[in-house]
């Protein structure tokens, strides 16, 4: 069975990461079938309604603990790696254009820092990195390894 779920992502400072943060985890546990987005411009917030359907056997789910995945702490990035993540970026703002989203949707900047760093091969190792679940790999993991594999 269908459900829906309509979340606010506010803009200003003191809301967003709280919202954004409510997002993705709401992401990672449930099956996105569609996803709409309006964007509330007298209140600046974006609206999204997410269309899902409740994981099956949620029970029976170990969630795996956090602290395993892989997180780039700011680290300084080399000169390779600041080309990784450059490509990443540009890629990420014209599928924002493209989708009609923030880039945030698609990825924030430390998952991008992560993935510069980490250079996954193959979508299991983007699994590994911290804020990619299997809603954004499948929708993004093929062009992610893409620019890694040409940078």
């Amino acid at each position: 069975m269908m459900k829906v779920k309509v979340l606010k992502i506010r803009l200003s400072k003191e809301f967003l990461h709280r919202d954004q943060k409510m997002l993705d985890d709401f992401l990672e546990v449930n099956e996105i079938i569609k996803v709409e987005t309006a964007f509330v411009n007298d209140e600046c917030y974006w609206s999204v309604i997410l269309y899902f359907e409740e994981p099956k056997a949620a029970k029976s789910i170990v969630k795996e603990p956090k602290a395993v995945k892989y997180s780039a702490d700011n680290d300084v990035l080399n000169s390779d790696e600041e080309k990784i993540l450059n490509a990443l970026k540009y890629w990420r703002s014209e599928k924002a254009k493209e989708q009609n989203l923030p880039t945030y949707f698609i990825a924030s900047n430390k998952e991008l820092m992560s993935v510069a760093k980490y250079k996954p091969a193959k979508k299991e190792e983007l699994l590994e990195i911290k804020g990619f679940g299997k809603h954004k790999i499948e929708n993004y993991g093929e062009e992610i390894l893409e620019i890694l594999e040409s940078v």
